[in-house]
């Protein structure tokens, strides 16, 4: 398994993770084991969200990696709605719970919302200094909204940008995935083979996009 930096932390992670999203809608057990048998692999990076089954799916991963919590890089999202200062940190102390850990590897906003970012980035810092967070990041944002987190954060702050990206989806190739390049933020693909559209027969319809970077509820 090949491994890279998660932007400009310390961490490295492998390239190939492993997405959660619906994982609720299989059976528990199979689920289970499936995220099981990826650590084994070394598809360490496990990526989930509050939004995922309305919590369920973190309960999941909480019981696939107990007593392996230490070999897994782990990540949530903070729904938008509740991305206030406050908000986010009981966001996050929502999370911890069913996942039975302490902390989380890293921790992402879920896409731009109404709440300003300067308090949803503030409480990300309260978290980090706090240990509750290892380092935090973004999903579904394009440039304008990186240009904006950044400008509050300042250089070196955010970890990732975690966005949508497959063979049929290559919109970030134009400006966003430059853009993550040159201020070292890791790109993070989800939906890398189309929630089974870029296969004969797909199992689930991809989340619906809008226009400049797609922003699909995920």
């Amino acid at each position: 398994m090949e491994w890279r930096a998660f932007g400009p932390t310390k961490f490295r992670v492998p390239v190939i993770g492993q997405g959660t999203w619906h994982l609720e809608e299989d059976d528990r057990r199979l689920a289970i084991t499936a995220l099981r048998l990826g650590v084994d692999l070394d598809m360490t990076h496990i990526d989930t969200a509050e939004l995922y089954g309305d919590g369920a799916v973190e309960q999941i991963v909480g019981e696939a990696i107990g007593g392996r919590r230490d070999d897994v890089f782990l990540v949530s999202k903070v729904l938008p709605q509740h991305a206030t200062r406050q908000g986010t940190i009981e966001a996050c102390e929502g999370s911890l719970a069913p996942l039975r850990t302490d902390h989380l590897d890293g921790y992402l906003l879920h896409w731009p919302g109404e709440h300003p970012l300067k308090d949803t980035i503030e409480a990300f810092e309260t978290l980090q200094r706090d240990g509750k967070i290892l380092s935090w990041g973004v999903s579904n944002f394009d440039v304008p909204d990186l240009d904006a987190a950044a400008r509050i954060a300042g250089a070196g702050r955010i970890a990732c940008n975690q966005v949508l990206y497959n063979v049929q989806q290559r919109a970030i190739e134009h400006a966003v995935g430059p853009w993550d390049e040159q201020h070292r933020i890791a790109t993070v693909a989800y939906a890398p083979l189309g929630s089974g559209r870029c296969s004969p027969s797909p199992r689930r319809r991809s989340p619906s996009t809008r226009s400049r970077t797609p922003r699909p509820r995920i």
